[in-house]
């Protein structure tokens, strides 16, 4: 899950995963919306990849990004439960918690 927050952390990578809610894109589409270079714009999928938020497939020379709805959800269901609006991810019993 910090992985997830960590990459949520960053304006573009939350603009990257807004924009992959609507459906797959390829690599390059994402990049032509940002004004900065492609090593930063692949920096910015790997850390939305090595956390879980997005997978890749390969068609031909492109790389086409998906969000993983499931990641996604379970920061939502995490939020949530912080804020007490969900039945997300309630901390467990403990001795402390029944004190």
């Amino acid at each position: 899950m910090n992985e997830v927050f960590k990459a949520l952390s960053h304006p573009a990578r939350r603009r990257m995963v807004a924009m992959l809610r609507d459906g797959p894109l390829a690599s390059g589409d994402i990049a032509s919306r940002f004004d900065m270079a492609w090593p930063t714009v692949t920096a910015h999928l790997s850390a939305l990849k090595a956390a879980g938020l997005v997978e890749t497939e390969k068609e031909g020379a492109s790389v086409r990004y998906r969000l993983v709805i499931s990641a996604v959800e379970e920061a939502l269901a995490f939020m949530m439960d912080l804020m007490g609006t969900g039945e997300g991810l309630a901390a467990p019993e403990t001795e402390e918690n029944n004190a």
